[in-house]
């Protein structure tokens, strides 16, 4: 083995971390002004402080079970969809292009987006849906995505990380306090109009020709020419406004129209909607189950100073599509989810 000639190598621990961020613009969000975390810890003497949750986050449990997890389309018979841990993936590629480009912070901005959907109930909007009579004002999966890396596995984020987890979606009022989880909203939207419509079109659903002509003409084609002119769209958006992440005008008329069209064409269709009923059905029957039965509910997976309603829906939600569905088998008949399995298959 060659070994490299000396001097070859330069330390940069986190102080060097640390001052190559006083290069970012100004907007950036800087490790070393954190608002820190909920419990002081000693500083790492090679990471940033983001960097160590984007670290943290990438090793927890709530992350391994996104693989397993539904995006669009219930538990499809193919490799190609997209996964919830696909998605996540993805979206983290698009937010460090815009971080990067805009001068902000590439790693605060990734450890958001890996974390964004951590707390995704299985069978994706669907299963959100689900959990709404059990909780006060509806159940949402950013906020289970706080509670996640908050109490059930404790990672001790900093707060930045942890209000862009609970503000990712545009739904979040308020809205996330930087910049860089603005990329992740954007780059979330991005990432489900982009490769959903390519899952639908995999699918049967839709034709590529049936999008919006003016999402075409703007973005081009769904995949990785759409994804390009999403980001360069909005680089150029906030670039103008000087103090947002935001999407050019013209642009984000488009992404509107395109948005409004996957929603009424794909998230409502026959395919992806139309066991919606059975979906639902299978996690309230084991809400409604672990409820009566919650010695069922691992030692594990459980906060036991929640209310037994708490306990039971952290645990419900946390499954994966394929666990819940083996788990109402093995609890009830299987007749409801084998209706599930499979939903659709590669074209």
């Amino acid at each position: 083995m060659t070994s490299a000639p000396a001097g070859s190598f330069r330390l940069t621990d986190r102080a060097a971390r640390e001052r190559a961020e006083e290069q970012l613009a100004p907007a950036a969000t800087r490790a070393a002004g954190t608002r820190g975390r909920a419990r002081p810890e000693p500083e790492d003497g090679l990471r940033t402080a983001f960097e160590r949750d984007r670290d943290r986050i990438l090793h927890a449990k709530a992350f391994r079970r996104l693989k397993h997890k539904t995006q669009v389309f219930l538990h499809p018979d193919g490799d190609h969809f997209v996964t919830r841990l696909t998605h996540t993936l993805q979206v983290t590629q698009v937010a460090r292009s815009l971080a990067r480009a805009l001068g902000l912070n590439e790693t605060l901005a990734e450890a958001i987006a890996l974390g964004h959907d951590v707390g995704h109930s299985p069978f994706g909007h669907i299963g959100e849906e689900a959990f709404d009579p059990y909780v006060p004002g509806g159940w949402h999966h950013a906020a289970q995505g706080v509670r996640i890396v908050e109490v059930l596995e404790d990672l001790n984020l900093t707060w930045e990380v942890r209000d862009g987890i609970r503000a990712h979606s545009w739904k979040i009022d308020p809205p996330p306090d930087t910049r860089e989880a603005e990329c992740v909203r954007y780059a979330d939207r991005i990432g489900y109009l982009s490769h959903d419509a390519l899952d639908a079109v995999r699918a049967g659903v839709i034709r590529v020709a049936d999008l919006p002509s003016r999402a075409l003409a703007v973005f081009g084609q769904p995949g990785s020419e759409m994804v390009g002119s999403m980001i360069d769209a909005v680089v150029e958006g906030s670039l103008a406004d000087g103090g947002r992440v935001v999407m050019a005008p013209e642009p984000l008329a488009a992404m509107h129209e395109l948005r409004g069209f996957m929603f009424a064409r794909v998230y409502a269709s026959d395919v992806a909607a139309g066991q919606k009923h059975l979906a639902i059905d299978v996690i309230r029957r084991l809400v409604d189950h672990h409820l009566a039965h919650p010695e069922l509910i691992p030692a594990s997976y459980r906060d036991t100073e929640a209310e037994p309603l708490t306990q039971v829906v952290d645990y419900v939600s946390g499954m994966t599509d394929r666990f819940a569905l083996a788990t109402h088998d093995r609890l009830f008949d299987a007749d409801a989810s084998a209706q599930m399995r499979p939903l659709l298959t590669e074209r």
